[in-house]
């Protein structure tokens, strides 16, 4: 009887573990960011910004931001959602005033998907380095945080916090 309730323990445990280890092993995809849809407003760094983000449809989302000191532009950015074999993959693109790029030509920041929940989705810079957290905390917010490793854990702060456009 002992021997009998061990095996089905035992069978419970792996059950268990097989059901997390398909929910873990879930790919992403674009639905998981459309959350970001809409137009939204906020200030960083003293100045407004504004962002827009187009409804996923095909392989991507696509969204851009735009950054202003007073009522000049100090920087755009050109964001890009693609699905891949392993969820979506942000890519992004900075341009100074005159869409002159920061970047070459050829290059772009890439972040691969880590895990996402209904309104939160967590991507990694390719080379590890920055974690970005985008969340939508209400109908009315959207926010963008970034991660930085400290003392081995990871540090988010809120990087732009934004407001929707009605």
């Amino acid at each position: 009887m002992k021997n009998r309730f061990s095996i089905l323990c035992l069978l419970g445990v792996l059950a268990a573990f097989t059901g997390y280890a398909q929910t873990a092993s879930k790919t992403a995809t674009l639905a998981d960011v459309g959350f970001m849809e809409g137009h939204w407003r906020g200030t960083f760094n003293g100045g407004p910004i504004e962002a827009v983000w187009i409804a996923p449809a095909g392989d991507n989302l696509t969204g851009f931001m735009r950054m202003m000191k007073g009522d000049k532009v100090s920087m755009y950015e050109m964001l890009i959602f693609e699905q891949t074999e392993r969820g979506p993959v942000v890519l992004v693109k900075h341009f100074k005033p005159g869409l002159v790029g920061q970047e070459e030509k050829d290059v772009s920041d890439r972040y691969k998907f880590i895990e996402a929940k209904k309104n939160h989705a967590l991507f990694e810079k390719e080379d590890g380095s920055i974690r970005i957290i985008y969340e939508r905390r209400s109908d009315d917010q959207l926010v963008i945080q970034r991660g930085n490793q400290e003392g081995g854990k990871w540090a988010f702060k809120d990087l732009f916090v934004f407001s929707r456009v009605k």
